[in-house]
């Protein structure tokens, strides 16, 4: 049963990121709450809740408050809330938790769908066997955590800094890695397919034994890099081969 301070959120329109520039990545109007993900012959519908900040900045409120992470008398306790509650309970729809610091938390094998962790900090944190669909972490920084054996799927990570993590084994379909800041990570043995590294800076960091078919990593920036066993040939590198 959900705990009540993640009850009777307000229902609105879609958007859970709060920014005008991310509006554009999820529908906004009442008629059309939904977003959908067609596979094969299911479909899967996400509704999407949002509360803007009591006082007046534009940011989403935390989920259970009515400010956000700046304006709250408590940040702090409001990521061990948050966090208590994920761990707490196998799925977690819906949370908004912009801008929290979780450090050292098991979040491994839940399940997290239309999840705002966008400006949020992620601390040796373990996401191992986690399931995503539709969540956010745009602007985060993840450092020391393993999202290894995952499968993460429709996932924005754009502008986020990656450090020193493992997505080993992972389904990260459809990911977009636009903008990142990664260093010291690895995404061995990884399915990547349709997933867009465009612009990232990568360094110290391993794809080896992956699917790049179809991932992108046009204008990125890579140092120390090793593709080694993977399907380079079905990745995108330059324009040329994107036409």
């Amino acid at each position: 049963m959900q705990s009540r301070h993640f009850r009777d959120l307000p229902k609105g329109s879609a958007s859970v990121i709060g920014e005008p520039q991310y509006q554009h990545m999820v529908h906004h109007t009442i008629k059309k709450p939904y977003y959908s993900i067609e596979k094969k012959s299911v479909t899967i519908k996400f509704v999407f809740i949002h509360s803007f900040c009591a006082a007046g900045c534009g940011r989403p409120a935390i989920t259970g408050s009515a400010l956000c992470a700046v304006h709250s008398s408590d940040s702090n306790a409001d990521s061990q809330r948050i966090g208590e509650y994920i761990m707490q309970n196998k799925v977690t729809k819906d949370i908004c938790a912009h801008g929290l610091h979780f450090e050292g938390m098991d979040f491994s094998q839940r399940h997290f769908y239309g999840c705002n962790f966008s400006g949020a900090n992620f601390t040796k944190c373990l996401f191992t066997g986690a399931v995503m669909r539709m969540s956010f972490f745009d602007f985060a920084a993840l450092s020391s955590c393993d999202f290894s054996v995952g499968d993460l799927q429709f996932l924005s990570l754009a502008g986020a800094t990656i450090r020193d993590c493992s997505f080993e084994g992972s389904e990260l379909v459809n990911i977009n890695f636009v903008g990142t800041l990664i260093t010291d990570t690895t995404f061995n043995k990884t399915n990547l397919y349709n997933s867009r590294f465009i612009d990232a800076s990568i360094a110290r960091t391993d794809f080896i034994d992956c699917n790049l078919k179809r991932t992108s990593f046009l204008k990125s920036r890579r140092k120390e890099i090793s593709f080694k066993s993977s399907n380079t040939a079905e990745a995108i590198f330059e324009m040329e081969e994107y036409r």
